[in-house]
């Protein structure tokens, strides 16, 4: 029997209908029940919600390509989101990225504290961060993208300095609203993990076209976009932290462990509509 969901946005209550739990989605991998956070149906249903409510996820965080690699080279890997912005909303708005500045000019931006909220923090990896940034800006410049598909604009992103696939997706997807590319964090592969579309012996640093590939071809049997599919699967993680350690621990001791359901549709209950429009997308 398919599985029947609802989705209220004010008056409008739509109900959308999927494919029964125990049916595969694509070859070896179940749909699960829709309700059970982070099963494929799971996410089938969070971005159909978010479209059918206008709470989709703005993807883009700079006005243009220079803005957008600035924006994802001073987010990643050890840089909360909220930090990252902050550093990048303060060399924009100095003009730093128009000269375009030289890495003695960055790192000083980048040393000075940060207001961030009610706190004032400090930009970790300033140096590193401004080497990078000052010779990225030198090379976009000088040499002229290729705009013909998101993937050819990623592989021509990855010569510049400190980018490496995931950051240069993550760009190409941003500036070109890409669907040919994946962003392959740490919270997309777990979620590939615990919904069953990822090998979990494939890596990142190892495997990240063939990941690129499987996440792709998992969108395409959700019938979803992978723009939309990476954004919202990010988020849910992200705000999951106790449920995904949990799930992931029962997975792998094979200890058994229910997936975890959703209390309300179509947004988490610590999160309100207006954060849900927030570009929020610092990986």
């Amino acid at each position: 029997m398919n599985q029947l969901a609802g989705i209220c946005s004010g008056h409008l209550n739509v109900q959308v209908e999927l494919p029964p739990a125990h049916a595969e989605v694509m070859p070896g991998v179940a749909w699960g029940a829709v309700e059970a956070f982070p099963t494929p149906a799971y996410w089938a249903y969070q971005v159909l919600a978010r479209r059918i409510t206008c709470t989709t996820i703005v993807h883009k965080l700079g006005g243009d390509l220079v803005e957008e690699v600035a924006a994802c080279l001073l987010g990643g890997y050890g840089i909360p989101s909220e930090v990252g912005l902050a550093a990048f909303r303060r060399l924009r708005d100095s003009g730093a990225l128009r000269a375009p500045a030289g890495e003695a000019e960055i790192f000083e931006l980048l040393s000075a504290p940060l207001d961030v909220g009610d706190r004032t923090v400090r930009y970790r990896f300033a140096a590193q961060k401004a080497r990078y940034l000052s010779r990225a800006l030198r090379l976009l410049a000088d040499e002229s993208a290729p705009a013909g598909s998101g993937r050819a604009l990623r592989d021509w992103l990855t010569q510049l300095p400190g980018v490496g696939l995931k950051t240069a997706s993550w760009i190409a997807r941003n500036v070109m609203d890409a669907d040919d590319v994946a962003i392959l964090d740490i919270h997309i592969v777990r979620a590939g993990e615990l919904g069953g579309f990822f090998d979990p012996s494939w890596t990142v640093t190892r495997h990240y076209l063939d990941l690129e590939a499987r996440f792709l071809e998992f969108s395409h049997h959700l019938q979803v976009r992978p723009s939309e599919l990476d954004s919202v699967i990010w988020l849910e993680m992200k705000l999951s932290p106790r449920s995904v350690s949990r799930l992931l621990a029962g997975r792998r001791t094979g200890a058994a462990s229910k997936p975890r359901k959703s209390a309300r549709h179509p947004l988490r209950s610590n999160e309100s509509s207006t954060d849900a429009e927030q570009p929020l997308l610092f990986k």
